[in-house]
């Protein structure tokens, strides 16, 4: 076999560890299942020209293995199913036939819609599995498994997913090292095929030439996997989109933070991070209703982050982050969400350009994210983006210099997103004074009625030291007015302003 040959005799170890676990899934699935009882849905896109080449080499490693021989694969049984859609390019149509009569396929050709077409396909044959060239980060692979069965509300069969874990390098490694040919859109720039009305070519590919027609280089081409889907139509990222409505109504935003660590809570090390971020955080307006320390375990992680997410407007944690035993965080995110960790090629490709030397086996542990919630914030300061997962900001710094750039970087990426009210500075005053607490506890105390908008805080650097009065609010008038106010509760001169 042809496929296995070209596999068998390449370099790359990395190909050779992916292409023998998709095999193994395949033979698992032809051991459980007659070949009558599964089906190969194909859509002629790079990723299903993959699996179609996995399943030829799956079936005649599981017929060798059964028949002790060693021929050929004169034929491929699996029932092949294609849905044709009137908005699919011609040359997707034209390789799909050309592919099918190349590879002795039996086609089933279906001009429905998938659920539709499945349901009347499932009735009329005893399809039990069927073959699918998912990869994690496809909008259908939240939640599915190598062998996953199918949603409710859909006709049952299992899901099987040879190439989950598959990036978009792996794909093209795979396709060149077997020069097996995939459809003409691909070496015209196109690096994710989906309608001809939401797909074009990916700008990252464009070639600068004399003549005004523009040009583009071939997908495999395209050294950042992470930009795979350049070619449709994005969403426009934004921090804000994960604060409660509700929350929108109050006059703070609140915050958390947490802290992973056991050399924290072993005073091994001390924490310098939380100090610094709650600063940040209430220098722009936030308020910091909790910070907590946690130490290194997954259920504690978990549970601190699912009561903290519920009470606050956004969350953030540090610490814990990174590929040792000890690095828990982004699983505790995980459990707290309800969701697993999963392989993101995205991320993966970030760290692939980072450490690309030790970023070469069979998985990567630190590109496992929690499934379906994650959201990658880019920046060009950043070697790696910044996780956030609803509500949840993950940060990686490890010193106050690497969170003063994640910081910065945030603070622009909301700005970005349409969420300038969110990183708005707020008004403040602070008074010093050399009155006692008893002496200034009621005016207080009756300022606070007379301003409820306006945030008050005291506190002393020693038990002797004057008392330090903070005055905070959106409006600076009126934080003005509240000075004014408690300075006409006492005789003139008892406070002095800190600038």
């Amino acid at each position: 076999m042809e496929i296995d040959k070209a596999i068998g005799e390449s370099d790359d170890k990395r190909l050779r560890t992916k292409y023998n676990n998709a095999i193994f899934v395949i033979k698992r699935a032809l051991a459980l299942y007659s070949i009558e009882e599964v089906a190969f849905s194909f859509n002629g896109g790079k990723d299903s020209t993959v699996l179609l080449h996995l399943l030829r080499a799956g079936y005649f490693l599981h017929k060798k293995e059964l028949s002790c021989s060693n021929g050929g694969l004169s034929k491929f049984p699996v029932r092949t199913i294609y849905f044709e859609s009137p908005s699919a390019f011609t040359e997707i149509n034209a390789f799909t036939y050309d592919a099918a009569q190349t590879y002795n396929l039996q086609l089933d050709i279906i001009r429905q819609d998938f659920k539709s077409g499945l349901e009347a396909l499932l009735k009329a044959n005893p399809i039990r599995a069927i073959f699918l060239g998912v990869r994690i980060g496809d909008p259908t692979a939240v939640g599915q498994e190598q062998f996953s069965p199918s949603s409710p509300g859909w006709p049952p069969f299992m899901r099987v997913n040879p190439i989950l874990d598959w990036s978009y390098r792996d794909v093209w490694a795979f396709l060149l090292t077997c020069k097996v040919k995939y459809c003409s859109l691909y070496d015209q720039g196109y690096t994710s095929i989906g309608s001809i009305h939401d797909t074009v070519p990916n700008a990252l590919l464009s070639v600068n030439n004399a003549s005004n027609k523009e040009k583009f280089k071939p997908a495999y081409l395209l050294s950042d996997g992470r930009l795979e889907r350049a070619g449709r139509v994005k969403k426009v990222a934004s921090i804000k989109n994960d604060i409660n409505s509700d929350s929108q109504k109050h006059e703070v935003l609140l915050a958390s933070v947490i802290a992973v660590g056991d050399e924290i809570l072993s005073g091994t090390v001390e924490d310098q991070l939380g100090l610094s971020l709650c600063k940040k955080l209430t220098s722009v307006g936030w308020s910091v209703q909790q910070t907590s320390v946690l130490r290194n375990d997954i259920d504690s992680v978990s549970e601190e982050v699912d009561r903290q997410r519920s009470t606050s407007d956004m969350v953030f944690i540090y610490g814990g982050v990174g590929p040792l035993h000890s690095d828990v965080t982004l699983a505790g995110v995980a459990k707290a969400f309800g969701v697993r960790l999963a392989p993101d090629e995205e991320f993966e490709e970030y760290l692939r350009h980072l450490i690309s030397e030790q970023c070469t086996g069979d998985r990567n542990e630190m590109a496992q994210l929690p499934e379906g919630i994650t959201e990658l914030l880019h920046h060009e300061k950043l070697s790696v983006p910044l996780i956030k997962c609803r509500n949840v900001i993950v940060l990686a710094a490890t010193n106050t210099e690497e969170l003063e750039k994640e910081w910065e970087c945030l603070t622009e990426l909301t700005k970005l997103g349409g969420s300038s009210s969110l990183i708005e500075l707020y008004a403040s005053r602070r008074l010093m004074t050399s009155l006692t607490d008893v002496e200034v506890a009621e005016p207080l105390s009756k300022l606070g009625l007379e301003f409820p908008d306006i945030y008050l805080g005291c506190y002393r650097k020693s038990r002797q030291g004057p008392i330090i009065i903070c005055l905070k609010g959106k409006d600076n008038a009126r934080v003005d007015s509240a000075v004014q106010a408690l300075c006409k509760k006492f005789k003139q001169s008892v406070f002095v302003e800190i600038k």
